[in-house]
């Protein structure tokens, strides 16, 4: 018998035991749950409410051996339900005034030089620019939604900012 399955047999006979485990794993989970959560507090309320999940259901583990693996399991499906839990706010305003209610708006001619010039690019240049620059997706983002590869994304990016550059009058 390995010796997680010792500690398994173990701990499924008194809290105590489970403590045990839970204290002998506790690091792991610790690290997997803060790659998940990516913050140090959200990352121990994974661990503990999956320890928790973890010892209600103690009886259905079917491979003893296998429980580092199941506990990593329970804390990434607690994880998802994070998510699921949120409720995003729906806004009362109408999309077409929200373009109306923007105070940053620039009406410089600098501004409206390089709007018209950024229209004028070719489409193969201007929508790896303003998923880009607009919408800050990274490079690999912009490939995956515009079906390129990462690579021919950068060379789009790279050509889109020289003929901006020659649009505008800057010299190279």
């Amino acid at each position: 018998m390995t010796a997680a399955a010792t500690d398994l047999n173990t701990a499924s006979r008194s809290g105590n035991d489970f403590d045990a485990l839970a204290k002998l794993h506790w690091n792991d989970l610790y690290r997997y749950a803060y790659r998940l959560a990516g913050d140090k507090h959200t990352a121990e309320d994974l661990v503990q409410e999956s320890l928790l999940r973890a010892w209600k259901s103690l009886h259905r583990l079917k491979e003893p051996g296998a429980v580092k693996g199941w506990l990593k399991t329970i804390i990434r499906r607690e994880n998802a339900r994070r998510f699921e839990r949120i409720q995003p706010k729906l806004s009362e305003m109408a999309p077409e005034d929200i373009g109306a209610v923007r105070k940053d708006y620039d009406t410089s001619t600098e501004a409206f030089m390089l709007r018209r010039a950024i229209a004028a690019l070719p489409a193969e240049y201007r929508d790896p620019l303003i998923l880009q620059v607009l919408h800050g997706y990274s490079q690999q983002e912009i490939a995956d939604q515009l079906g390129l590869s990462s690579a021919g994304v950068g060379t789009r990016l790279f050509r889109a900012r020289q003929k901006l550059r020659e649009a505008l009058g800057e010299v190279s």
